[in-house]
């Protein structure tokens, strides 16, 4: 079964206009010809199957943090569909919803409420989520007293603590020290050999090749190529390295 499909998915985004008077806003909202927007992604279709694990791969600006974030659903597409059958986990902008006057406690219960946890749910992974994020006491405190380093460690803890069916990673694994790290990547091993599907961005082809089976390559936002992690990273590379 397909947890994750896109079927002929655009995305454009609007481009930063120059400063007009009102009316001119108002001429170019009523007169739109489609110039003052660019595309993202074009007529992309893929599926991801359940316990399957995707690569994406390509340069900056190719579209791929656009596809997890229609992936994760904090963005929708302007034409084709897409449908995530199971609870996503987003490692993005770890801590971008967290409220700095609530403490790490309360931050904890909030996020699980939005990816619709029960209470009963959240009461029980609770004490892992604070063990493995390893703040001890300042779990109490308010976020804005953390260090940007704690504030991470926690909100990627939440992420990887609420069993999720789908995780979705985007260059995030710089969390913390060292130490930390190797948690957070015996972590993902975890979540993947229990079978969870996995999206993952990253610029190291030595972790897509471990954590991943197939991958595809975007650029200008269209699909180069499909195929094992092994071969779309070796084409990548290649490219990369004619390119320079």
């Amino acid at each position: 079964m397909a947890v994750v499909e896109f079927s002929q998915v655009s995305k454009t985004f609007c481009r930063h206009a120059r400063q007009m008077l009102l009316r001119h806003h108002l001429l170019q909202f009523f007169q739109r010809t489609g110039q003052d927007r660019f595309s993202v992604l074009e007529r992309i279709s893929f599926q991801v199957e359940e316990g399957e694990s995707l690569a994406v791969v390509g340069p900056n600006g190719a579209g791929k943090s656009t596809l997890l974030s229609l992936v994760a659903g904090l963005t929708k597409p302007d034409s084709g569909t897409v449908t995530v059958n199971g609870r996503v986990a987003a490692l993005l902008e770890l801590g971008a919803g967290f409220h700095p006057d609530l403490t790490g406690r309360e931050n904890v219960r909030l996020n699980a409420s939005l990816l619709g946890l029960s209470r009963r749910h959240t009461n029980r992974v609770y004490g892992e989520i604070v063990e493995f994020s390893g703040i001890g006491d300042y779990i109490n405190e308010p976020l804005r007293t953390y260090s940007t380093g704690m504030m991470m460690r926690l909100a990627f803890s939440v992420a990887v603590n609420m069993e999720p069916e789908v995780l979705v990673i985007d260059e995030v694994l710089a969390v913390g020290d060292a130490a930390f790290q190797i948690k957070c990547l015996d972590k993902i091993r975890q979540l993947r050999h229990s079978g969870k599907t996995l999206l993952c961005v990253s610029h190291s082809p030595a972790m897509l090749r471990e954590f991943c089976d197939r991958a595809i390559w975007l650029d200008h936002g269209q699909v180069v190529m499909t195929g094992t992690v092994g071969e779309v990273t070796e084409a990548y590379a290649g490219r990369q390295a004619a390119a320079i």
